[in-house]
């Protein structure tokens, strides 16, 4: 039989406050359990007001808890009653919140980081590939971990689909959220847009060059935010940041690759396990990026969007455990054997 666990810890970051938040109070209360959820600091508001909809909703007050401010997070962790941790955060977060939940043996599901590479051989769609790796990087500014982080194409298809990301690049007009017109809006910081910015030049100063981007909007509208316009680079150098670090922010990386066997190995040279995608239209090649590749989930000749119905987390430095499908709603329970001898 299955059981609650109790009481759960949810600890939830900026990038898609409400998503990421359901992603973990959904099935730990479908499976019975409470939780104690912490927002971000920088969004809490969107997350008070979903769950005082709830609460007007029939939701029972007390099921679902938000406490905010920083030090919440350290003390979900250590605190005795709750039993189980759900985070989605960086990979050092996660480890520090591995650490301390070892100390009372709390389960534990990490969703953390990720540089999710994306292979494109020479008999691919093109058109399609194009349209997947621009929404894949530039969707949210780039600010998501389930996202097209590293690039490699095949010699034959280079030029050709190089073409075809800049002149969408070049459509994405950055922007207010709210004007009609904008495409991509905003960094969420300024220390964000910063740390994108330098791994974008420890690329160029090492060889790297800026295909399109680059830089930062120029106009009045774009100093009431952290804007950055969206960037594509070539011939950036083995151990650059931006191959080996996550890039949260819209700057995409791109190397030409002889064959399915060097995007493979240059796909897998990554801490990181999060997501990763394959364009071909053949068959053999695809089924060894799904077998191959070294990621929690595997996209074939898609568009990177992550679907309820199947369980989403990642491998080696992206963590581990699962969120989506029915695997999250497993994940809240204890498995508990019983065997009757007679009554």
């Amino acid at each position: 039989m299955r059981k609650p666990i109790g009481v759960c810890g949810a600890i939830v970051p900026w990038n898609f406050p409400l998503t990421l938040a359901a992603n973990k109070v959904a099935p730990a209360i479908a499976a019975g359990n409470t939780v104690v959820l912490k927002p971000a600091s920088t969004t809490p508001l969107a997350t008070l007001a979903c769950i005082e909809a709830l609460i007007e909703g029939g939701l029972p007050e007390g099921v679902v808890n938000v406490v905010i401010g920083q030090a919440t997070g350290e003390a979900i962790v250590e605190h005795p009653l709750i039993r189980k941790v759900a985070l989605t955060g960086s990979t050092p977060t996660g480890k520090r919140v591995m650490v301390k939940a070892a100390e009372s043996l709390k389960k534990v599901t990490l969703e953390l980081g990720g540089s999710d590479p994306c292979i494109v051989l020479d008999d691919a769609d093109l058109e399609g590939a194009a349209r997947a790796i621009s929404v894949g990087r530039f969707f949210n500014c780039g600010q998501q971990c389930l996202s097209t982080k590293r690039l490699y194409v095949q010699e034959g298809a280079y030029d050709a689909l190089l073409e075809k990301l800049i002149a969408r690049a070049s459509k994405l007009k950055p922007g207010n959220g709210l004007d009609k017109d904008s495409r991509m809006g905003p960094m969420h910081t300024e220390t964000q847009r910063a740390e994108v910015e330098a791994q974008v030049k420890d690329a160029v100063d090492h060889g790297a060059k800026v295909l399109f981007g680059g830089g930062r909007p120029k106009g009045e509208d774009y100093e009431k935010g952290w804007f950055i316009e969206p960037t594509i680079l070539t011939d950036v150098p083995d151990g650059a940041r931006m191959w080996k670090e996550e890039v949260f922010g819209p700057a995409l990386p791109v190397r030409k690759i002889k064959d399915l066997d060097e995007g493979l190995r240059l796909a897998n040279d990554s801490q990181y396990g999060l997501g990763s995608s394959i364009w071909t239209s053949n068959m053999a090649a695809a089924h060894r990026g799904v077998l191959e590749l070294e990621a929690g989930y595997t996209w074939v000749n898609s568009i990177v969007i992550a679907h309820d119905e199947l369980p989403f987390g990642g491998t080696k430095q992206s963590g581990f455990g699962k969120e989506h499908g029915v695997e999250a709603f497993l994940q809240y329970t204890e498995e508990k054997s019983v065997v009757y001898g007679g009554i």
